[in-house]
């Protein structure tokens, strides 16, 4: 079984591919689960270790329904990837009603070849998998990251089999996978699976002050900077 980890820095990075990990997801904040990584980040791992790289195009947090502004700069960290060395990328678009943007995702793949292209969780939000599955194999996607619809892999375990046993290409189960339910997963001839691994780490500066704000993580709303707010803002300053 191949095993990939989700690697959110190059510490992450470094110590999947000391530990014998056959590949990274390179990503960033986790929190919001996981954005597009800086260019210094994904230029530093591949020049520096030899673990084999794809690499996360998402721009923002939140939903995975993208304005065309979102797209033109996913199709700019695509081509930058490319330029960069990463054997793949990992993304995907899905449609107002959560069905698969299949226009825009299939931009995405032909931009992304020859590097190899990971249609990522965004999965787990479409209203018919089955169909959703079929959409991705018919464009000639042939690795679907999932936890099966479920919090967790574990969860949806029946619906990854399900998956599996309808597509011609790799189901990857990934969420919550753990020392305590990897081998359930090696026993249903995954060929591939997904998870972090990851720990926390006491921070060693006792004076850093937070910066996380609560509700910028209720994922069933967009954040962004609102115009006439900040001209609101700015005549203040002018009065």
């Amino acid at each position: 079984m191949l095993v990939e980890i989700c690697a959110n820095s190059f510490r992450s990075a470094h110590n999947a591919q000391e530990a014998g990990a056959s590949r990274i997801e390179l990503c960033s904040e986790l929190a919001v689960g996981g954005i597009t990584p800086s260019y210094g980040l994904i230029n530093h791992v591949l020049n520096n270790l030899s673990i084999q790289t794809h690499v996360l195009i998402r721009p923002r947090s939140g939903d995975f329904c993208y304005s065309n502004d979102d797209f033109e700069i996913m199709k700019q960290d695509i081509e930058q990837c490319k330029s960069l060395g990463a054997q793949g990328v990992v993304s995907g678009i899905l449609n107002p009603d959560m069905s698969i943007d299949v226009n825009r995702t299939m931009a995405l793949l032909n931009l992304a070849r020859p590097m190899r292209f990971t249609f990522h969780r965004a999965f787990d939000s479409v209203p018919n998998p089955i169909k959703a599955l079929k959409q991705l194999e018919e464009i000639g996607v042939s690795r679907i990251l999932t936890s099966g619809q479920k919090p967790s892999a574990l969860e949806g375990l029946s619906m990854l089999i399900k998956l599996q046993n309808n597509f011609k290409g790799t189901i990857i189960p990934a969420a919550g996978i753990n020392n305590a339910n990897i081998t359930q997963f090696n026993k249903q001839y995954f060929k591939e699976i997904h998870f972090s691994a990851s720990i926390q780490e006491k921070r060693q500066s006792t004076d850093f002050f937070p910066l996380n704000s609560s509700k910028h993580f209720d994922e069933s709303h967009h954040t962004f900077t609102d115009q006439e707010k900040v001209q609101h803002m700015i005549s203040l300053l002018h009065a």
